[in-house]
């Protein structure tokens, strides 16, 4: 039989509190034992010397211990005058003697008390006469109980205790266990969390019932569940984009090829020219997803060096100032004579490239693009801000998705795969930089991109 973790903590609970309450018991039982024996040979003691004082006077008055010997009657006599005083004085100790006593004079002769011979240890008290010591008290001590009284009051004190430990027996299991449910009752909810979200149920919460670390747990695990929630959507349109990518360059190659095949449409330059239009574009999709892939695994190859950022951006601009002014697209420039970067060229290269096709692409005709690198402390920051037109917040919040195009259409003919900006964050990050995008004052974008520097 296996025993949960709700049975192994209130068995650990549980048996702490039976250590406490039997070693409570065990202490409380030698204490009451020992304080009523204490309190039993305090009381014979008072008594054997009120006995003695009062044999003092009785001699003194008869001269010798003729009156006692053989006299029970004289003592028994004397102690019911301490019984009759006691109940009206209660500084004097209670009715009852607890051992045996004696009676002796200074010879040791018994004068009366108990047959037999006199134990070896007693408690004396003397009794003197003019200075001088003409007898003595004598009594066992009471070093355990011998009157039916005190034994059954001793008897009756020890069935109180076990009752009083078998009821808090029964109180310590019912608050344990009340206590065990009740700190384990998060842990189960986020057990039975757990098991929900291992089974695909990316919707599942748990309730967060305090601000300890269990509480603490219960906001990581629905944090956790809500990444895996979106990240699960996130897939789901990912592999969506990807059949809709997919699905129109094929369909328009297969409806090329069927024309091709029966007839309709003849080999010419213009159908091939077509076709390797389509092929292209298929090629680009599949590189853009392979070059994602790698930079999302950290698998892209890195070789960073002592590089000039403004050397490259310049070798981007160029690359593509004759694209720009076929559209009719200004590239305007503010560009400090250096700016020295510890990075890969080849991929703060693709980093350029992406942003200005990105730009290229969605920028109206006749608008323009205005490129810019500052020096800040210890980073470069470099800004992409093109004309109109542009994009609401909620877009510029999702621009950095892959395959997200602000345009709502998904005009191949406007837009890209939708993976460039993707990519780019991507290698922003493996840099150890930030990129963000804000509304452009020209009514476009505006992309940031700040890079550490090095050796400062």
């Amino acid at each position: 039989m296996r025993i949960g973790i709700t049975g192994k903590l209130f068995m650990a609970i549980f048996a702490t509190c039976m250590l406490a309450l039997l070693t409570m018991h065990w202490g409380v039982r030698i204490s009451f034992e020992r304080g009523f024996i204490d309190y039993i040979k305090h009381s014979n003691e008072q008594r054997i010397s009120m006995l003695g004082e009062a044999l003092e006077e009785q001699y003194s008055q008869h001269g010798s211990w003729a009156f006692l010997r053989n006299n029970d009657q004289v003592v028994y006599r004397i102690m019911r005058s301490f019984e009759r005083s006691n109940d009206s004085n209660q500084s004097l100790p209670p009715k009852g003697w607890r051992t045996q006593f004696w009676v002796v004079d200074s010879q040791n002769n018994r004068l009366v008390g108990h047959s037999g011979p006199i134990p070896q240890e007693t408690t004396r008290h003397p009794i003197r006469y003019n200075d001088q010591i003409v007898g003595w008290v004598v009594a066992t001590p009471p070093e355990r109980l011998t009157r039916n009284a005190d034994i059954n009051f001793d008897r009756q004190q020890r069935q109180t205790s076990w009752v009083i430990v078998a009821l808090s027996t029964l109180l310590a299991a019912a608050v344990t266990w009340l206590m065990s449910r009740g700190f384990l009752a998060p842990v189960k909810r986020l057990v039975a969390g757990t098991h929900r979200l291992a089974a695909g149920d990316f919707s599942t919460r748990v309730a967060v019932s305090s601000q300890d670390e269990l509480g603490r747990l219960a906001q990581d695990f629905n944090h956790l569940a809500t990444s895996l929630e979106k990240n699960e959507q996130m897939r789901r349109a990912f592999m969506a984009d990807i059949s809709h990518e997919l699905r129109t360059p094929l369909a328009v190659l297969r409806g090329e090829l069927e024309a091709l095949q029966d007839g309709v449409r003849q080999p010419t330059p213009a159908s091939l020219i077509s076709l390797q239009a389509e092929v292209s574009t298929l090629t680009k999709l599949v590189n853009d997803l392979h070059q994602l892939s790698l930079s999302d695994l950290g698998a892209l190859a890195y070789r960073k060096s002592q590089v000039d950022c403004v050397h490259l951006l310049e070798i981007a601009v160029a690359a593509f100032r004759e694209r720009f002014h076929t559209k009719q697209l200004t590239i305007i420039t503010h560009l400090p004579p250096q700016a020295i970067l510890f990075g890969d060229p080849d991929r703060l290269n693709q980093l350029f490239n992406n942003l200005l096709e990105n730009s290229l692409r969605y920028t109206d005709a006749g608008g323009k693009l205005e490129i810019g690198i500052e020096h800040l402390p210890g980073t470069v920051q470099i800004y992409w801000q093109d004309s109109a037109p542009g994009v609401s917040d909620e877009q510029l919040a999702r621009i950095f998705e892959r395959f997200y195009r602000t345009e709502g259409s998904r005009n191949r003919a406007s837009g890209g795969s939708g993976l460039g900006l993707a990519i780019c964050h991507n290698i922003v990050e493996a840099h150890g930089g930030n990129i963000h995008a804000e509304h452009s004052p020209f009514g476009g974008i505006r992309v940031t991109v700040d890079l550490p520097k090095t050796g400062e």
